[in-house]
């Protein structure tokens, strides 16, 4: 029986009722509930609105039910309307008309709003510890390949020579970036906390939001009643950051792909992230990756559905919101799955350091630095801008590198031209001289990279 049910309600029909249950999808804020509702029942005692007795017997009862939740001795009853329907018929078969009482002071609008941030919170740690775990794997990786010579590109196309450690600590920056939003929704979460908003106008009953509000953990209660219940602006935000967070990933996607195709042949994947085809033999498809791509739209169709969902809800609560709970259960359950793959997947990643250096001999990624050493010697940039654009129009036209032309060939275009182009123009060279902060000399990465590890490694034996 709904718990709602009572004379004044006739009977909901049995497919309206399947329809309007929730307990399959809102089931895993069962531990959250349950910490909201003993501080809820701590609250109620001590305010003399029920009997401490009564309140010390709820506090200690949802307190098993916790225990028996982590040792898989609690059965849900999936019959229920929802997880907190659940919570409470289970409290009264476990302590009678006691357990009735918990309810007192409040309404599921604010119960819900009050479970859903603090599993938000406890997701986002454990979102974080992930994100910590990859951007490790970045790092350790990047530090095997500092002076791995690769080209840098700009529109898909060769433009200058980097390192592939330079080029995996790109994405690092990008995951730190992540991790710092998830911890920013975070702290927006702990800052109010809703709990004592009743279902939309508070309680005629003297509850205490503050003791609450210090019991769970948060900041400050809510200040305003039709707005705590009817705020899902931390769903929308950590929504916001995990498509983020997936768009980087399907961007690393995207070119471990690339690399990995006979196109590049930069690097080569592992059995253990990669797939056969059912009629090729010779095929290895890179399957995991083109997952995370794919799965990325999924996590972006979550944001829209929620933002969709709220965009014309009256104040306060409506119905509507049990729908933003999956979308974002959906997300979360996604982006842990995606994040925690990445380790092993840069693991997996064997890198062809002959190849990679061999696609920067073609294309010209050491031009801007015949430009840079004209300019070095007095010439303006732009005039050797040109410069170099006319010996690279003789090269294309005679089928030659920067480095196959003689220092007579160079003098050609400017008596600025010495012996010591050749060293300029050399690869190796090229990459080690761009040791500005941030830059791809491997002294650079190293420090980054190390900088990072150090950074993190404090918090993994820690945690």
């Amino acid at each position: 029986m709904a718990i709602w049910s009572n004379d004044f309600h006739d009977a909901m029909s049995e497919a309206a009722y399947q329809f309007n249950q929730s307990i399959q999808v809102d089931d895993r804020l069962l531990d959250a509930d349950l910490q909201g509702s003993m501080a809820h029942a701590k609250m109620l005692g001590a305010q003399g609105i029920i009997e401490e007795a009564e309140a010390e017997a709820l506090y200690q009862e949802l307190g098993q039910m916790r225990e028996d939740y982590r040792d898989g001795k609690l059965a849900i009853d999936y019959e229920e309307e929802d997880v907190h329907s659940f919570i409470e018929a289970e409290l009264t078969r476990r302590l009678g008309d006691t357990g009735k009482k918990v309810h007192t002071g409040r309404s599921r609008n604010d119960q819900v709003a009050t479970a859903l941030k603090i599993y938000v919170r406890d997701e986002i740690e454990v979102l974080c510890g992930l994100l910590e775990d990859a951007m490790l794997g970045f790092a350790k990786k990047a530090l095997q390949h500092t002076e791995s010579i690769m080209p840098g590109y700009t529109h898909l196309q060769r433009a200058q020579p980097i390192t592939y450690g330079h080029y995996l600590m790109a994405y690092a920056e990008m995951l730190l970036r992540d991790y710092g939003r998830l911890q920013d929704v975070g702290k927006r979460i702990d800052l109010t906390m809703p709990l004592g908003a009743g279902a939309l106008a508070t309680s005629s009953f003297p509850l205490n939001r503050d003791l609450t509000t210090e019991l769970l953990d948060f900041l400050t209660p809510s200040a305003n009643s039709l707005d705590a219940v009817s705020d899902r602006d931390y769903s929308i935000e950590m929504l916001s950051a995990l498509s983020i967070l997936a768009m980087h990933l399907s961007r690393y996607a995207e070119e471990t792909i690339f690399w990995a195709s006979q196109e590049f042949h930069f690097i080569h994947l592992k059995d253990s992230f990669s797939t056969g085809s059912s009629i090729m033999p010779q095929k290895k498809n890179a399957d995991i990756h083109e997952l995370m791509r794919g799965k990325t739209g999924r996590v972006y169709g979550d944001l829209i559905n929620v933002l969709t969902l709220m965009k014309g809800l009256p104040l306060a609560y409506n119905k509507d919101m049990q729908e933003e709970k999956e979308a974002l259960f959906d997300a979360i359950d996604t982006m842990k799955m995606m994040v925690s793959l990445l380790p092993a997947m840069l693991e997996a990643t064997v890198v062809d350091v002959d190849a990679m250096y061999a696609a920067c001999g073609q294309g010209f990624l050491n031009a801007t630095d015949c430009a840079d050493y004209l300019a070095a010697k007095g010439m303006p940039f732009r005039d050797a801008y040109q410069i170099t654009g006319n010996i690279l129009q003789y090269c294309s036209e005679k089928n030659l590198t920067l480095e196959d032309l003689s220092l007579e060939d160079y003098k050609r275009y400017a008596d600025d031209f010495e012996a010591d182009i050749f060293d300029a123009i050399d690869l190796k060279a090229c990459v080690y001289r761009r040791n500005v902060l941030g830059g791809p000399a491997p002294e650079r990465v190293e420090e980054h990279a190390q900088a990072l590890c150090q950074a993190l490694e404090p918090s993994q034996t820690k945690s």
